[in-house]
């Protein structure tokens, strides 16, 4: 395996993880878990949108029968990366907007 990938995902993985823990880890009132329970959610149905469109596409090409379909579906590093990215943002603009 590539070693760029490697590091790319040990990367990934330590920041989703600094992510996660650094919304639990800090106690707070009843906003701030307001706050991560929406960004959580938002993240949780673009989670269910992609894996809903893969399984779409993926009976569609094998009712087709493409030839150039090989079946390897979503990459597991770049859909980590996607759900670290909306979680992210979601999370900021719901700060902002109300205010923690």
């Amino acid at each position: 395996m590539d070693w760029v990938k490697i590091v790319y995902s040990v990367i990934l993985l330590v920041c989703g993880i600094l992510i996660f823990v650094a919304t639990f880890s800090q106690k707070g009132d009843e906003r701030r878990k307001f706050i991560n329970t929406k960004a959580q959610s938002y993240a949780f149905i673009v989670v269910v949108g992609m894996l809903i469109l893969e399984v779409v596409q993926s009976i569609y090409l094998t009712i087709q029968e493409k030839i150039s379909y090989d079946g390897n579906g979503i990459s597991p590093i770049a859909f980590l990366t996607v759900i670290s990215i909306i979680y992210m943002v979601t999370l900021l603009i719901y700060r902002k907007k109300y205010g923690d």
